[in-house]
């Protein structure tokens, strides 16, 4: 498959490189490396991506941004950031992508285990995720037809990412970059649709 990665200089996307990268013909997106440049943020940047890319089978995206902080202090600029970047942006992404997938392609978003397990200071993140997962619920439902499938990824916080983020997740048992990367193998290369993989 010909398979483009947004996200891919992260720790989950290198990941989800290795396993992919094997059997696969990646291309690997990022703001500001890889093979092309993308910003999610942005209408212009993701049309102009697909211009360059073409025609795939697969779209992943392990990327996007949310804010951390006390819903006491929280101003709507700092809860728009994770709807503008994690949400929004992987939509965008997700529709610019079905118009440039071959027969049989799928998309793969990812979110997080806080969409149904909230932390403090994660209001925004818990928001971004839920919204993010129900969107591939009813796109697939439209998708299917069309011969396309959507997924998202939820996994745990990262081992890997523990020293950023450990202090956010209290009693949550991490799980490897690697583990998680086996879901994005199964939504790639498997046939279900509109489902939530959890790596938990």
């Amino acid at each position: 498959m010909k398979i483009l990665l947004v996200g891919a200089s992260g720790t989950l996307g290198q990941a989800v490189a290795s396993t992919l990268g094997v059997h696969h013909e990646l291309i690997r997106a990022g703001r500001h490396g890889g093979d092309v440049q993308v910003d999610l943020t942005d209408d212009a940047s993701v049309q102009a991506l697909f211009e360059k890319v073409g025609k795939v089978d697969a779209v992943i995206a392990t990327t996007g941004q949310v804010h951390f902080g006390p819903l006491a202090q929280m101003r709507p600029a700092d809860f728009n950031l994770g709807l503008q970047d994690k949400l929004l942006g992987q939509v965008r992404l997700s529709l610019a992508a079905q118009h440039h997938l071959n027969t049989g392609g799928s998309i793969t978003l990812t979110s997080g285990i806080i969409s149904a397990q909230p932390i403090r200071d994660g209001a925004n993140a818990t928001a971004a995720n839920a919204a993010l997962e129900g969107f591939v619920r009813a796109a697939a439902c439209e998708l299917l037809p069309r011969g396309l499938r959507i997924n998202a990824v939820s996994p745990n916080v990262l081992a890997e990412s523990m020293d950023d983020y450990g202090a956010y997740f209290p009693g949550f048992e991490p799980v490897t970059a690697q583990r998680a990367s086996l879901a994005y193998q199964r939504s790639v290369e498997g046939i279900q649709s509109g489902q939530v993989f959890t790596v938990w």
